[in-house]
């Protein structure tokens, strides 16, 4: 009995479905400790509403050509360093920074709709953030002073670091999805996990008692293939769907055939639920542009219109928006990927004001790395440290975050011809994002391991002031 027990656990644990959504695989004593403190602290309990939306530009952002400075000297740096990856000065969108006194920056030029957002504090920057175990410097980097993360460089290594908050090691179990362990308690929801994915399967939402939703941009909730409860007029589709409720209502002495029967059942259920709410959801009458990025804002706030509905307190979203591997063409490449982002962020922050939510939801940019400040001839190469975004009317925006840094290749923190090591790490930035959530500050050591190598988690400062 004992061997079915571990096999059991085992099976669920491997078993992936898209529309599985919200599976409880184990209570470990350290996440009902978690539980417990979150249950008293005031965020916990506050009834409002909050949704996370994570925007992954995979493949590695250039993002020193994202965000540029525009002072004359420093701009002068940039422009002797990127060469003919170098933006034009007269064509740089100037931000408006109130926290960086003697230092200007500017926006890449097909960002208009960011750089008003920042202007009337909607968004803001956070600077030179990447993967870090430990405050390091270029000395430290040449003479193996301090750890360093795992796989530097590589795609899929930083990409999971990002995702993980873990960048000592290989795991799939997301920052995201421990952040919906401690604080899934307050949605009413049982059925569909609160962790939503616009693009399948990924690391950031997996946690150790959920995996993610994954839903179709276009179509909504993913059901199983042939079921349609909703078309009984086919004889074909009626004996097929019946089949599968037959199916699925039968009890297995089997043990893994009941478990996986109890699964789809659940899954079933769910996707009904969920398209039931979609299809009867309130119209919003913010248009969305016609392409895959903006649709998937366009689904997620058409998720978030029903959110009262399906019983959410909390939820996170998923968009992954790839093809940033910019080895060639990066000019031409950004020019349009920038502007659709941009335009979709616009779009989104549109639709949440119509809703009544735009406090209630934050919005933020993660990718791998940035990318080489030298040009490799036509494009940049993987690097580490880089920019990133935040958005939402929870933002403190109109500001900078972290440290702008030299882009001299001279500098301490520059190594590789223009890698430029991080200093700010990542585990700060999502642990603003964390405790914004309700997360408590006695409970970001489960959301983020190392977060004790750079935040005193006693201290009554918060990690960046990002958000309020």
């Amino acid at each position: 009995m004992k061997n079915n027990i571990n096999s059991r656990r085992k099976f669920i644990g491997q078993l992936s479905c898209a529309a599985v959504g919200y599976s409880t695989l184990y209570n470990t004593l350290l996440n009902l400790k978690a539980i417990n403190a979150l249950a008293v602290s005031s965020s916990a309990l506050d009834p409002e509403y909050k949704a996370l939306v994570c925007i992954n530009l995979s493949g590695g952002n250039d993002s020193y050509n994202m965000l540029v400075p525009y002072l004359n000297s420093e701009y002068n740096i940039y422009k002797n360093v990127r060469s003919n990856l170098a933006l034009d000065k007269s064509s740089l969108l100037k931000l408006r920074t109130t926290n960086t006194p003697n230092k200007e920056y500017g926006l890449h030029p097909s960002m208009t709709e960011l750089r008003t957002m920042n202007d009337n504090g909607e968004a803001a920057f956070v600077a030179n953030v990447g993967t870090l175990l430990a405050p390091t410097t270029k000395d430290d980097f040449y003479n193996n002073r301090t750890p360093l993360p795992l796989g530097l460089f590589s795609h899929s290594d930083q990409g999971a670091h990002w995702q993980t908050g873990i960048p000592q090691s290989r795991t799939n179990i997301g920052w995201g999805g421990r952040v919906s362990d401690l604080i899934k308690d307050m949605n009413a929801n049982g059925k569909i996990s609160m962790n939503i994915s616009l693009e399948g399967s990924n690391y950031f939402e997996t946690g150790n008692e959920l995996v993610e939703y994954v839903v179709d941009p276009r179509n909504g909730a993913i059901g199983i293939n042939g079921y349609r409860p909703d078309n009984m007029y086919d004889v074909f589709n009626i004996r097929k769907t019946e089949g599968i409720d037959s199916l699925l209502s039968q009890s297995y002495s089997n043990i893994f055939e009941q478990t996986y029967a109890d699964i789809m059942r659940d899954s079933r259920d769910g996707q009904l639920q969920f398209q039931e709410a979609l299809d009867n959801g309130p119209s919003i009458s913010t248009s969305f542009s016609d392409n895959r990025f903006s649709e998937a804002l366009s689904m997620i706030a058409k998720i978030i219109s029903v959110h009262e509905k399906l019983g959410y307190k909390r939820q996170i979203f998923y968009v992954n928006y790839a093809g940033w591997d910019h080895h060639d063409e990066v000019l031409q490449n950004q020019n349009e990927m920038l502007g659709v982002v941009s335009k979709g962020l616009k779009e989104f922050r549109d639709a949440m004001v119509e809703l009544g939510l735009f406090k209630q939801v934050t919005t933020f940019s993660i990718s791998e790395f940035g990318r080489s400040l030298t040009s490799n001839g036509n494009g940049s190469d993987h690097a580490w440290g880089g920019n990133v975004f935040c958005m939402g009317g929870s933002v403190n925006g109109a500001k900078l975050y972290g440290k702008y840094p030299s882009l001299s290749l001279t500098d301490t923190y520059n190594v590789y011809e223009g890698a430029i090591i991080p200093t700010t790490p990542v585990d700060l930035y999502f642990a603003e994002l964390a405790l914004w959530m309700g997360v408590a500050k006695s409970d970001l050591s489960y959301v983020l391991p190392n977060i004790g190598s750079f935040y005193d988690t006693h201290s009554s400062n918060s990690p960046l002031g990002l958000l309020k």
